[in-house]
């Protein structure tokens, strides 16, 4: 179990987390919500050990963070960024293989390249293996990331939006196998999504974030309501569930009144009455 406790981190004057404490049990997708600027992705670089907390503890396994120790640290980890740059000249099959550069030597083992061609293979890219990376559109990189992130085979899983340049099968594709994988494998997984309902289908917790504080925590299903996103986002909103109970939200604009549709009447042709 990965666990947070009274957490504190202040870059400059800008408080991005205060007291916070959660934990997160392996098996499950655990997601990360909240409006702009309150330290969602600070919180996954803080995890990773990127940031330096002011204060606060955090650990995995009775291992905690430690300054001297990050290198050990992160070990555990498969970390997937927001930024995606990959202005190198590699082939994707090579940047895949990066994810285990412990295991690279002068010659390439033929288990590693199996299963960086399987990794390939389970998000539908694997005709692109020899391409080079750098002719990739944003969202097939973020898709040749997410197989890296895979190939570390790691205890801890973190994804900052990795959804954000995919289109709705790709989205689903990744989405489907990151929880198969989680559930299968025993991960730690942690993931930040601005998708409401993407977050509603594939959480199996949510973590709600604003100003710096956990201000819900929950099955999406128990916590997801019209007076939570309200009050995280300031947007009216519906909240309705489906035959499965997975909450589905619907946004209202502001001060916006629909009018029923008009109906028109056809064009009747006068008919002619013929008498014999």
């Amino acid at each position: 179990m990965l666990q947070v406790n009274k957490l504190n981190v202040t870059l400059d004057t800008l408080i991005l987390a205060k007291d916070m404490s959660f934990s997160l049990e392996p098996g499950k997708v655990h997601v990360i919500i909240g409006p702009n600027g309150t330290g969602k992705s600070t919180l996954l670089k803080t995890l990773f050990g990127d940031i330096q907390p002011t204060s606060g503890d955090i650990s995995f396994r009775d291992t905690s963070l430690k300054r001297k120790q990050i290198s050990r640290w992160r070990e555990q980890f498969g970390y997937m960024p927001q930024d995606i740059r990959l202005d190198i000249e590699l082939s994707v099959l090579e940047v895949v293989l990066l994810g285990q550069l412990n295991a690279l030597g002068l010659r390439l083992d033929n288990s590693l390249i199996k299963q960086a061609l399987t990794a390939l293979e389970k998000i539908g890219l694997l005709h692109l293996a020899n391409r080079p990376v750098n002719k990739l559109s944003g969202g097939q990189c973020q898709m040749i990331l997410f197989a890296q992130a895979l190939m570390r085979n790691p205890k801890i899983l973190m994804l900052d939006e990795p959804v954000s340049a995919l289109d709705l099968h790709f989205q689903h594709v990744l989405l489907d196998h990151l929880d198969t994988q989680t559930k299968q494998q025993s991960w730690v997984t942690l993931m930040v999504l601005h998708d409401l309902n993407l977050a509603a289908q594939y959480a199996d917790n949510l973590l709600v974030l604003k100003n710096g504080h956990v201000v819900a925590s929950g099955h999406p299903s128990d916590i997801l309501t019209p007076a939570l996103v309200k009050e995280v986002y300031d947007v009216n909103a519906e909240v309705t569930k489906d035959s499965y109970g997975i909450p589905f939200i619907r946004t209202i604009r502001p001060g916006f009144t629909p009018q029923k549709p008009t109906l028109q009447p056809h064009n009747l042709q006068s008919k002619r009455t013929i008498c014999l």
